[in-house]
């Protein structure tokens, strides 16, 4: 492994990601769009009944948490990390000095926690304008005071194989990220009240350009989750023998249609390699003596009255999952971690039932 001198904060740019031709969206093993369907209802049961356990990562407000540790430009980003789960994750599943790696880092608020708890840090982020914002918020810390090693790659974390700076392939012990939620996002209230202009709107909902088809946020459910799947199976490829992948999600509704995404994420991850072993309750609601204090944003007040209104009694979410994983390999301490091969070169280790009921889905999708 190559060393890097300490106390230092490298910005890496790397050539533009593939829209519309890349090969990107190909699975790395086949998920039937029956099988993906069939999560919306029937969760598998395969996996058992994993541990839970309740993060109380709330209880200063989001805003709070990022005063005065995040530049002011970071407040745009319409999907933003709780700073409280991040580091939750990364006190409890890292050493000081070990690796984290967010292969969609956003502001990278996984690089500052980690980089602010004595963690090594590195993100892959695909939109430039977001990846200046980590950088940034990078160079915030070492002006704080932070001696750290931590950086950017600007690409498609789908690439994750020719992206990671090869000092780090074997060397992650957690992968802390969350997946994109595209048009489920909020964004930010503008009170603007300009003759022309609505009393209330909204701004900063979209990640990037809506015709960006290589934007995971811009594509269907199906591919997102097949794009998912092959980040993971990347994932699977650079943590170290033992380390632990935990994906922050929520469900999301679609028509008021709930959608189980958290359990959609276990069958992904599940599909890539790793093996799921927490599924925890993040909480987005502060703890008071008797009762959660919600801190849900003006359009997620305004969506549920609007539902209640309509006789769907919807409650605002006080939660979101934390989906963890463990890498199932074993190596012994002499011998050296491979390099990330660009392709695998077969679909990673079956789960039982799993394959059986992606071709039952292809048989019948056949029929």
């Amino acid at each position: 492994m190559t060393s890097r001198p300490k106390g230092t904060c490298t910005a890496m740019t790397t050539t533009p990601p593939n829209t519309a031709s890349s090969s990107a969206d190909e699975p790395t093993m086949p998920l039937s769009r029956a099988f993906i369907d069939a999560l919306d209802t029937t969760p598998p049961a395969d996996f058992g009944d994993l541990p839970v356990s309740v993060w109380a990562t709330a209880q200063a407000s989001p805003a709070a948490q990022r005063k005065g540790r995040y530049v002011p430009e970071s407040t745009a980003h319409p999907a933003k990390m709780l700073p409280a789960v991040a580091a939750h994750a990364i006190e409890h599943y890292t050493k000081p000095g070990e690796v984290v790696l967010d292969p969609m880092c956003g502001i990278g608020t996984t690089l500052i926690e980690a980089i602010d708890l004595g963690r090594r840090a590195v993100g892959v982020e695909y939109e430039p304008h977001w990846a200046d914002i980590a950088r940034a918020n990078l160079r915030f810390a070492r002006e704080r005071g932070h001696d750290h090693d931590g950086q950017v790659v600007r690409g498609d974390a789908r690439q994750l194989a020719r992206l990671l700076p090869a000092e780090y392939v074997g060397q992650v012990a957690l992968v802390v990220t969350s997946p994109p939620y595209g048009p489920s996002v909020h964004g930010l209230v503008n009170t603007n009240r300009e003759p022309g202009i609505d009393k209330v709107s909204k701004r900063h909902y979209r990640y990037g350009s809506a015709l960006d088809r290589g934007n995971l946020a811009n594509i269907g459910h199906h591919r997102l989750l097949v794009g998912f799947t092959r980040i993971l199976t990347a994932c699977a490829r650079v943590v170290r023998p033992g380390g632990h992948v935990a994906i922050t999600v929520r469900p999301w509704r679609e028509h008021a249609e709930l959608v189980d995404l958290p359990s959609q994420v276990v069958a992904c991850g599940a599909a890539a390699g790793l093996i799921p072993v927490e599924r925890c309750v993040a909480l987005l609601a502060r703890v008071a003596d008797t009762e959660l204090v919600t801190r849900g944003s003006f359009f997620q007040r305004d969506f549920i009255r609007k539902q209640r209104d309509a006789g769907l009694p919807l409650h605002l979410i006080a939660h979101e999952d934390v989906v963890v994983f463990r890498e199932p390999r074993t190596r012994s301490s002499s011998e050296k971690p491979k390099q990330v091969q660009t392709e695998p070169e077969h679909a990673p280790g079956s789960l039982s039932g799993l394959d059986a009921r992606v071709r039952k889905g292809s048989e019948g999708a056949a029929a």
